[in-house]
């Protein structure tokens, strides 16, 4: 088979799908790096896949999975491996996948138990670890509410290190409409905030139910109006000098002991 260079139709439209408007117009999207690749493959999602020639031995498994799956397979330059990544260092091996999104009633279906539910959130690396922390702790789903970063873009992809093709995950421009349908399930909403009533130390029995967490844009929070649509606003202790977490840090808290006190309830 003939290696693909940087000028080849197939790839110069692969590499276009690095811009958002390109993804939104095929519905096609890039994973890269041997983890993302080979959950992508297990999901039933992946259209094609380049794979730089001096990468083939060390991504082998994932070749052969590919191959397993019938899945076409393009050799390709190192100059066309650098125009199909965003990173400093490509990996060499990335593939093109149908979008995975789900819309909101199929996301949380009938009786979620945990929902993680990013609102405003604009770095692709803080989404994709949110992705990835609900995935970690058995959330039924993702929800990204608002003017959300694409779940599809490339450093979200990466940063969610396959969990984004393990879970449904919704985009649901309208918070109120994603507000109301959480609360037409049923579910607990709770709020981060630094002043919340509710100390997350002492909230095992509210976290016992089910539950969605809203977390805030990086920069803001959550805005005032979100955050009283919440049934309740949970603040983190901080028992040190620091003076707040990160996105990512504050999702991973509150999912894991969300996930810690639903266990227990079943257990009990």
């Amino acid at each position: 088979m003939d290696t693909l260079t940087e000028r080849t139709p197939r790839v110069v439209s692969a590499v276009k799908l690095l811009r958002a408007a390109e993804r939104r117009k095929t519905g096609l999207f890039l994973a890269e790096g041997s983890n993302s690749v080979t959950e992508a493959i297990a999901s039933g999602v992946v259209d094609q896949l380049f794979f730089r020639e001096d990468s083939a031995e060390r991504n082998g498994v994932v070749l052969d999975l590919a191959a397993t799956a019938g899945v076409r397979m393009f050799p390709i330059t190192e100059r066309a491996a650098k125009g199909l990544s965003d990173t400093v260092t490509p990996p060499g091996i990335v593939a093109v996948c149908r979008t995975i999104d789900v819309d909101l009633p199929t996301a949380l279906g009938a009786a979620p138990r945990l929902v993680a539910v990013p609102v405003e959130v604009s770095e692709p690396g803080n989404a994709g670890t949110v992705i990835r922390v609900a995935d970690a702790v058995g959330a039924d789903s993702v929800v990204l509410l608002g003017d959300s970063v694409d779940p599809h873009n490339g450093k979200c992809v990466r940063a969610s290190a396959g969990s984004l093709f393990h879970l449904p995950i919704a985009r649901e421009r309208s918070t109120e409409a994603g507000i109301a349908a959480l609360r037409e399930r049923g579910v607990t909403i709770l709020a981060t905030a630094a002043d919340g009533e509710v100390d997350l130390d002492d909230a095992d029995e509210l976290l016992s139910s089910p539950t969605a967490w809203l977390f805030g844009n990086e920069a803001h929070g959550l805005s005032p109006a979100v955050s009283a649509a919440a049934d309740h606003r949970v603040r983190i202790p901080i028992h040190g000098r620091a003076e707040s977490l990160n996105l990512a840090t504050a999702a991973a808290i509150c999912l894991y002991a969300s996930a810690r006190a639903q266990r227990r309830s079943r257990r009990n």
